[in-house]
């Protein structure tokens, strides 16, 4: 065989005209396919939801009557309260002065604290310069003792240096 004569067989291949039917031909198929993969899926998920409605609905139950029961009167006796307290009739003098009283008894004890402070840190400024007096006298002797060892032993290394120079 030559290869001018495979050149001249060629197979027949059925192209579509357009995009578009290609796409209409490949979902056809999927279709067919898909089909009874989708009808198991969703017999599935309907009883999946049935089984969850019949568990649900005695919880929801439950939870209406609890909340009736337990929360619907705490509720009512809070916004009950609230609303007292919000009416303008029915203001007290003893609410507002509690809170007065708690700020002036709390700035008393800032009082009492702050010149305890200062009583305190008057006394050991004392204490401090008392002891210094004692301390710093003992200080400056030692500190002079040694000043003047420091001298001696300056003119001793003096002496042998000038010694040993000619």
């Amino acid at each position: 065989m030559s290869l001018t004569m495979n050149r001249r067989q060629r197979a027949e291949v059925v192209i579509p005209q357009t995009w578009l039917s290609r796409m209409r031909d490949q979902a056809t198929k999927a279709g067919g396919r898909m089909s009874p993969v989708a009808e198991t899926a969703r017999d599935l998920a309907s009883h999946r939801i049935e089984d969850a409605r019949v568990w649900a609905a005695p919880k929801l139950d439950q939870a209406a009557q609890s909340v009736e029961e337990q929360i619907a009167p705490i509720v009512s006796a809070f916004l009950a309260e609230l609303a007292r307290r919000i009416d303008v009739g029915s203001t007290r003098r003893t609410r507002r002065r509690w809170p007065v009283v708690a700020l002036l008894g709390g700035v008393a004890i800032g009082a009492v604290g702050v010149a305890m402070y200062r009583n305190n840190a008057q006394r050991w400024t004392e204490t401090m310069r008392e002891s210094m007096r004692h301390t710093g006298s003992d200080a400056s002797k030692w500190v002079g003792d040694k000043a003047g060892e420091a001298g001696e032993k300056a003119d001793k290394a003096a002496d042998e240096i000038s010694g040993k120079m000619p």
